[in-house]
């Protein structure tokens, strides 16, 4: 995957497949994905404001035009009309840039979105920019976008698309987990990440470290994920304060509220199984 670091670069120091702009093209293509229930609920008026400043049919509502329709038709539109000749609809494609408004999650789900684009062969892959929404924002301060974003957040958005739009593109390494977790009893419907999902029905296989009765068969799940993933009591809190926020959305007022809640939380432990492959 590519994130973009803060720092400015111009030219192919900014985008390896920069390539110059036919006239009637855009110089610096960008889309943005905001994530309305993030920053204490300002995803919707910082929504209105990068419309405002790129225009309406750039910015999305990510809980309404999901980042793989976008990748499945929104670039799969550009890519077949590049492939009938349309120059600047390819210019538009390869320059492309990406702009996330939300938290770590958010950020993750873009990614392993445009990261499909890998497996199926229709690179270039675009790079990622970053509006510190959520509560932690690791993967943001990481690549220098902050821990958060600042209360004057009218300028700083118009300085945020700046910074997307000339800031250097750095690699980033990506994670492909799968998870394996006992069958109990009558199947019943997950609420999976984003990051997951569902592989059906596998058999169980034991390296002698697992303990107690086992089934013969498990669930499995597989994913991506790009800076943390957790198991046990620190998800399970996690998960928790995820669907307190979705049924009182008032208590999810900010970082700092949202952090107090989160101390709050209690979670128990379960046991799953988890296998680890370190991908590029």
């Amino acid at each position: 995957a590519f994130a973009l670091e803060e720092a400015p670069g111009v030219g192919t120091a900014a985008n390896p497949w920069f390539a110059l702009a036919p006239e009637d093209a855009p110089e610096n293509p960008l889309v943005a994905f905001v994530n309305p229930r993030s920053g204490g609920r300002l995803g919707p008026v910082l929504k209105s404001r990068l419309q405002e400043l790129i225009g309406e049919d750039q910015v999305f509502d990510i809980t309404v035009v999901k980042p793989s329709a976008f990748v499945e038709y929104g670039l799969g539109c550009l890519e077949q009309l590049a492939d009938s000749g349309d120059h600047s609809a390819r210019s538009v494609r390869n320059n492309l840039r990406v702009m996330v408004a939300g938290g770590d999650g958010t950020v993750g789900w873009v990614l392993g979105c445009l990261g499909e684009l890998y497996v199926q062969n229709r690179g270039p892959v675009p790079p990622v920019a970053v509006i510190p929404l959520g509560t932690g924002n690791d993967l943001s301060r990481s690549f220098g976008w902050g821990a958060s974003f600042p209360f004057s957040w009218k300028a700083a958005a118009k300085r945020s698309l700046y910074k997307a739009i000339l800031g250097t593109v750095s690699c980033l390494d990506s994670w492909h987990i799968v998870v394996s977790m006992p069958e109990e009893g009558e199947e019943q419907e997950l609420d999976l990440p984003h990051s997951l999902r569902h592989l059906g029905e596998c058999t169980f296989y034991d390296d002698g470290t697992a303990e107690g009765e086992l089934s013969e068969t498990v669930c499995c799940f597989d994913g991506v994920f790009y800076n943390y993933f957790s198991i046990g009591m620190d998800a399970q809190v996690a998960y928790g304060f995820h669907q307190l926020r979705d049924e009182k959305p008032f208590l999810a007022s900010g970082p700092l509220s949202n952090k107090d809640t989160l101390a709050s939380k209690g979670g128990s432990l379960h046991s799953v199984l988890v296998t680890l492959n370190y991908g590029d």
